[in-house]
């Protein structure tokens, strides 16, 4: 499976430890994650998607994932970064690690308060929704110069080289390397801000523009307006988007109010579900009782859900544009080896190809690769096939089949 890393972030007390907690916690009872060893900071959130078994009319038994009522949640990794205060750049804080850390992370989650009760410092005050948006924005800004101050460090040390929009891409490329930006995100920066080809000649208001440009395109940012439940709530969440950014509406607390319930056998509740059926009416407290009809009314009924399951499916699904794969061994049965009928889902980008997608599940089947077969059409796959959202495939290779 492709690895795509998202990281949560915020300024303290905007519910981001509390989103966290939430997002993995492990309620649909995946045992098996395909990941290297998880560290403190890191934990296993999963999407929700609709799976092809009631389209192909199968029953499965998934091996990587978990299928209930006919969703698919896929395990996938996330990263809880340090807080972050104005000044972060300058190292204010704990801003150098967090800046530092946010470049392993290949999306961003941006957690804001969107009642706006918290002043810059993630200290109490009388809810302004003007907080909202400087929230975004100082953000964007910290991050922008920290990697401005990089670029402009890293440029004075770059080899001389003869002026050229390649020794631009060159150059920048060779300085952001060690951030996990990609020399196609450099390109994309390059010809955006479009800079002098002469670096010697670049200001720091060019830097920054290539700064912002790279962090647009490397590391796009999606919000989580966080406490939709509380007084300003809603007009937090017009003003942002009235100022051109797409907020997704959360409840991080009613989210994890439900999950715990969940685990609790108190509840009945799918990660993404509108509601939730009370299971064991006579095991819960009154306190509890209210807590739940809290979370219905002020949430479910107002928001349709709690909004945390279609934030995490719109990172992958929209933003790092993923796609779902499921790779069987008998395309007419659509099992594995051992017979279980779709077992795994493979989470690729958009534009991969079937030959690259043979290399993930196996390296010997790249290079022994012969074709691959559609199991829905039963029709052959040439290696340049490129993959379609929930394409079921077999891979045939010299000796192999997968």
């Amino acid at each position: 499976m492709v690895t795509r890393l998202v990281g949560l972030t915020g300024k303290p007390n905007v519910g981001k430890s509390t989103l966290y907690s939430a997002l993995t916690m492990n309620i649909v009872k995946i045992a098996d994650y395909p990941f290297t060893t998880l560290t403190p900071n890191k934990g296993v959130g999963y999407l929700r998607k609709k799976c092809v078994c009631k389209n192909l009319g199968v029953v499965d038994n998934p091996v990587n994932s978990r299928c209930v009522n006919g969703f698919r949640f896929i395990p996938v990794e996330l990263v809880d970064l340090p807080g972050i205060v104005p000044g972060a750049h300058e190292g204010r804080g704990l801003g150098n690690q967090f800046l530092s850390e946010i470049s392993v992370a290949d999306a961003l989650v941006h957690v804001v308060d969107s009642s706006g009760g918290l002043d810059v410092e993630g200290r109490p005050v009388e809810p302004d929704p003007e907080n909202t948006l400087r929230d975004i924005r100082f953000l964007e800004e910290e991050y922008d110069r920290w990697l401005a101050g990089i670029i402009e460090r890293g440029i004075q040390k770059a080899p001389k080289a003869r002026p050229s929009r390649e020794s631009v891409e060159e150059a920048l490329s060779q300085v952001l390397s060690g951030l996990a930006i990609a020399r196609r995100d450099v390109e994309k920066a390059v010809e955006k801000v479009n800079p002098p080809d002469n670096v010697s000649q670049w200001s720091s208001g060019v830097m920054l523009e290539l700064a912002k440009a790279v962090r647009m395109t490397a590391k796009p940012m999606v919000i989580a307006a966080n406490k939709v439940d509380k007084k300003g709530a809603e007009e937090g969440f017009r003003r942002m988007r009235d100022a051109g950014y797409n907020p997704i509406p959360i409840s991080a607390e009613a989210e994890l109010v439900l999950r715990r319930a969940v685990e609790a056998g108190l509840v009945e509740y799918y990660p993404g579900d509108s509601d939730f059926r009370i299971v064991r009416p006579e095991a819960l407290k009154e306190k509890q009782v209210e807590a739940l009809e809290m979370v219905r009314s002020r949430v479910l009924k107002t928001w349709g859900s709690t909004g945390v399951q279609e934030l995490l499916d719109t990172v992958y699904f929209k933003v790092l544009n993923m796609i779902t794969v499921y790779p069987v061994e008998d395309p007419g049965k659509l099992t594995d080896k051992k017979g279980n009928v779709l077992p795994d889902v493979y989470l690729v980008p958009q534009g991969m190809n079937v030959k690259e997608f043979a290399g993930l599940i196996h390296s010997d089947l790249m290079k022994s690769f012969l074709y691959a077969v559609d199991a829905r059409r039963k029709i052959r796959l040439g290696e340049d096939y490129v993959l379609k959202d929930d394409d079921v495939v077999s891979i045939i290779a010299t000796g192999r089949r997968a």
